[in-house]
């Protein structure tokens, strides 16, 4: 390891994917540190902008993010003598071995406040429960998924009008200086890392986990089905929940676009009411609830032009709040 001046000069191996990880190489670039390799879950795409395409334009080894998962991976990091191991975004989970091999430590991007949410899919969650605040939390990692000290972290409110991709957004914004405080302090002092203990509720969300099997239950409350539907927006993006569906008749509806109108309904719940402002009207628990978009198959429409006013939805759901 060389010195620059009073700092270290760190070998850096970076694990990633999406934009996340491929801003924090673009960062890592124009520092002193070497970057001895990048591990990429992403793959080949052909665009210039995906992190292994990044990679290769700067003359950077990359590998397969699995790699992480192999034990015999951590002396590969140790005769390079890897400093840090960074894993941003990355789904790949690193042997014990390997979490232990960098000089310094292995540290994690998490698009979450921990321990409250850890695991997959956590700002769909936080939108889900109607959390009025989110976070993102830089840690420590261990063998244990999203349970290591906390490094760094930063947090930030959920407005009403937020999507699962513009809540995503600000966890890459605010995360990525995260990333970079943690190689300042670390060039400059190792020990002086922060390595904040985890205390408070945890729970740990797993790949296969969607609130109430994915299904719309009209009896909830517009507000608790309007937050279900901005959970699972991430558009024009896939979304790893699909959409909310609701069953009309003979077929399966996805929720797209909701909106809250405020106006109570005493109307059975699913009942789809005259359309206002381009924009269909479906009775919940409470209140009416505007429906903008819909997806029928794979494709949004207008939710006036499936939506017939008169017609009624399925009322049933699954609650697993």
């Amino acid at each position: 390891m060389e010195t620059a001046g009073s700092d270290m000069v760190l070998n850096v191996l970076l694990v990633g994917a999406e934009s996340a990880a491929t801003q924090v190489l673009r960062g890592l670039a124009t520092t002193e540190h070497r970057i001895v390799a990048v591990l990429s879950d992403d793959p080949p795409s052909g665009r210039a902008a995906g992190l292994a395409e990044t990679a290769t334009g700067l003359g950077l080894p990359v590998l397969e993010a699995g790699r992480v998962r192999d034990p015999s991976f951590a002396p590969w990091l140790v005769e390079r003598g890897v400093d840090l191991l960074l894993n941003v975004h990355s789904l790949s989970i690193a042997h014990a071995d390997v979490v232990r091999a960098p000089r310094i430590g292995s540290f994690n991007l998490h698009p979450g406040p921990l321990p409250r949410y850890a695991g997959l899919n956590v700002v769909s969650w936080a939108i889900y429960r109607g959390e009025p605040e989110h976070g993102v939390t830089l840690h420590w990692m261990d063998p244990e998924v999203d349970t290591g000290a906390i490094a760094y972290r930063a947090s930030f409110p959920i407005g009403e009008d937020d999507t699962g991709l513009s809540v995503f957004t600000k966890c890459v914004r605010l995360g990525v200086p995260l990333v970079f405080s943690l190689l300042e302090a670390a060039a400059q002092d190792p020990a002086s890392v922060p390595a904040e203990p985890q205390d408070g509720e945890r729970t740990l969300y797993r790949r296969r986990d969607i609130p109430q099997e994915g299904r719309v239950d009209w009896t909830r409350p517009a507000r608790r089905i309007h937050d279900f539907v901005r959970a699972c927006d991430f558009g024009p993006f896939p979304s790893p929940w699909g959409h909310p569906a609701a069953r009309l008749g003979a077929r399966d509806v996805g929720l797209v676009r909701t909106v809250r109108t405020g106006r109570p309904s005493d109307r059975p719940t699913g009942t789809i009411g005259t359309p206002e402002n381009g924009t269909a009207m479906v009775a919940t628990g409470d209140e009416w609830l505007g429906v903008r978009s819909v997806a029928v198959g794979d494709r949004p429409v207008a939710a006036v032009d499936v939506l017939p006013p008169g017609g009624r939805f399925d009322a049933g759901g699954v609650d697993s709040a």
